[in-house]
């Protein structure tokens, strides 16, 4: 199912009842995303891929951002399952704790502007 969203995310609207109910550390994220900000990139929030909603991607430059609360403390090996599927799919993940976002904003773009101008490793031949 690579690739293909699940329907039942699909069926039940889950990206845009995200959207509608975003944190702030989202919030404040989102601003300085949104309309090309970032070298002209554009970014999608709450979007569907396969089992998931991922916060804010970056189809262009593959980039997955995930913005964690206090109860991701509590299950770091469905979050590390979680990156793996989307790390397998192409995509590069950043994660940036909620309390990151809103006290250290500067720093949290820094890195996201710095991933997005990277270039991604191309796989060796066989």
């Amino acid at each position: 199912m690579l690739g293909q969203t699940s329907k039942y995310i699909l069926a039940n609207e889950l990206q845009r009842k995200l959207r509608h109910s975003m944190t702030d550390a989202e919030r404040i994220l989102w601003q300085a995303l949104r309309g090309k900000q970032m070298s002209g990139f554009k970014f999608r929030r709450q979007h569907p891929f396969e089992d998931f909603i991922l916060d804010f991607v970056c189809l262009e430059a593959r980039l997955v951002i995930e913005v964690d609360g206090g109860h991701h403390a509590d299950q770091p090996d469905k979050d590390a399952i979680r990156a793996d599927r989307l790390v397998g799919a192409g995509f590069r993940v950043l994660r940036f704790w909620n309390h990151e976002v809103i006290h250290q904003l500067e720093a949290m773009k820094e890195k996201i502007w710095s991933e997005l101008l990277a270039k991604p490793e191309c796989p060796s031949p066989p």
